[in-house]
């Protein structure tokens, strides 16, 4: 039984990452099912055992769009906050499942039918800054709500326009560079000083998982 239900669960996680490849390749409204067949492997039945439509493949993408991975506790909760953007510039370039989701959610018709996960970005991101703002973390006129929703504003601009220049800036840097700007107009001094914004501090928080990342092989 248990060796079953793991069965499906890799069944179900490739279904999900075959999708969105297509997704990442062609968008949400040419993605299609025969597509997914072929490049799978499975048959239509399989797949809809597991995903009844492609919009459940949709959601089921999404889904996996907002995580926590790699962040540890800090001394400051702004830096919390910084490692959240800087983990996802990371991982997103390396990691199909995520870019997916971004695409869904700045596809009109895809977000028409199932929305985005941005308020749950910003419900992630505000959290911390909420606890930044009750330590002292924040300067006085900083309001963590309208922080979170026009930092995840930006993160999708800063992320779109890079992705679309012909010279292919490093998403990394770019993020770091974002919160380099935003952080002395909502920092309090003293801790302004002590945040990390590099653009290698998402690589140094994988560790081991980052490593693997860059030589191209499993982590055993």
């Amino acid at each position: 039984m248990a060796e079953r239900q793991e069965r499906a669960i890799r069944t179900r996680e490739s279904i999900l990452e075959a999708m969105a490849s297509l997704f990442i390749e062609v968008g949400y409204e040419a993605a299609t099912i025969a597509a997914l067949v072929e490049r799978t492997g499975l048959t239509r039945g399989a797949l809809y055992f597991h995903f009844p439509t492609k919009e459940a493949m949709a959601r089921g993408v999404l889904a996996r769009a907002v995580t926590r991975e790699g962040i540890l506790p800090q001394t400051h909760k702004l830096q919390e906050w910084v490692d959240l953007g800087l983990l996802l510039a990371y991982r997103l370039p390396r990691e199909p499942m995520l870019r997916a989701a971004v695409q869904l959610s700045v596809d009109p018709r895809a977000r028409g039918l199932f929305g985005t996960r941005w308020p749950d970005w910003i419900d992630l991101g505000e959290d911390l800054l909420v606890e930044a703002k009750e330590r002292g973390e924040l300067l006085p006129h900083a309001v963590p709500a309208e922080i979170a929703r026009l930092a995840v504003g930006a993160w999708t601009g800063v992320q779109l326009v890079t992705e679309a220049l012909p010279d292919r800036l490093d998403l990394s840097e770019e993020i770091a560079r974002l919160y380099q700007l935003i952080l002395p107009n909502v920092a309090s001094i003293g801790v302004l000083a002590k945040l990390d914004t590099s653009p290698y501090r998402a690589e140094r928080l994988l560790g081991p998982a980052a490593d693997a990342d860059a030589a191209g092989k499993p982590l055993t």
